[in-house]
């Protein structure tokens, strides 16, 4: 018997030992291989850092690898920037759409999760179709542009926001966050006399920090990142916010770029492509600096909002 006992432990040990190398070998594969996935996805964004030090002319006759700004060292970039008018505004612009585009996609998203999150919603099942429908099928970008037209929202602030106001993955994503909740607090806030407003703001919202703020975090990187709704329906500038004025900037260099030799480009020219690069970074970095404070949230709300239901 003890014999028996020393064989089981050794085969064990051995399992132990085989298990400990594995996992080893492992970890480090997937260490390694995030690690190259994090270099190659941070490098880009390295390199416009990089570059809107630097002297264009360097930057333009330069092949290799940039890992440090070439000198001449300049802020030149980042002033002719902030002198651009387009720029100021742009950012100002993009502020109020984040701003106000959030706070409006993240109310109407609450209420339409909490409506249909109730199981005494009688259509609550219809409504839940209805709304994956949108997520495979849409009416197409020209009648888009004609409601944009007919509504009266044409090249005005609400062109920017009311069409895509609200998104349907966030809508079941905090749905299914609202499911969780147990039904004891609403049950035990409807005998104190709570009607559904009541519940909806002194139960639901409270206990839903953490979905609340990942769809917040959703919506304000779209709304911060995005152009294409402003190409479409707003013609005057001073209503373009910063992605615009970046595409403009983007557009004007590159056909610059293709036209003409690095020796034969002019020095307006030269300033256009270091302004690229302080323009991309000055769009990048609110939403790089803002992100850590609503991390905690993040992995903790899409895996609530995911997980129960």
């Amino acid at each position: 018997m003890a014999k028996v006992n020393i064989a089981t432990g050794a085969i064990r040990r051995e399992n132990r030992i085989k298990t400990s190398v594995g996992d080893k070998i492992t970890s480090a594969v997937i260490y390694v291989v995030m690690t190259i996935l994090m270099l190659v996805s941070f490098y880009p964004l390295y390199y416009c850092l990089v570059a809107s030090f630097s002297d264009a002319k360097q930057i333009l006759a330069n092949t290799k690898p940039l890992l440090a700004p070439i000198r001449p060292f300049t802020f030149h970039g980042y002033q002719l920037a902030f002198k651009n008018a387009g720029i100021p505004l742009g950012f100002r612009n993009t502020v109020t759409y984040v701003i106000f585009g959030t706070l409006m996609s993240l109310f109407i998203t609450m209420l339409g999760a909490f409506c249909v999150s109730r199981k005494y919603f009688f259509i609550r099942n219809i409504a839940m179709k209805l709304i994956l429908v949108t997520m495979f099928f849409s009416g197409g970008i020209i009648p888009l542009f004609f409601v944009v037209r007919w509504v009266g929202i044409f090249d005005t602030w609400w062109a920017f926001i009311l069409p895509y106001m609200l998104s349907s993955y966030n809508l079941i994503i905090m749905r299914t966050f609202f499911l969780g909740i147990p039904d004891s607090l609403e049950e035990a806030a409807l005998l104190d006399g709570a009607n559904e407003l009541q519940i909806f703001f002194h139960v639901i919202i409270p206990l839903s920090t953490a979905v609340i703020a990942v769809i917040a975090m959703y919506y304000g990187v779209g709304y911060w990142n995005s152009w294409y709704q402003s190409m479409m329906f707003q013609r005057s500038k001073t209503l373009w916010p910063l992605q615009m004025f970046l595409r403009e900037v983007l557009i004007v260099q590159n056909e610059t770029s293709q036209s003409m030799d690095v020796t034969q480009m002019s020095a307006e020219a030269f300033d256009r492509e270091l302004v690229k690069y302080c323009i991309i970074i000055i769009s990048t970095v609110p939403i790089l600096v803002i992100y850590p404070f609503l991390q905690r949230y993040f992995v903790k709300g899409v895996m609530i909002g995911a997980i129960k239901g």
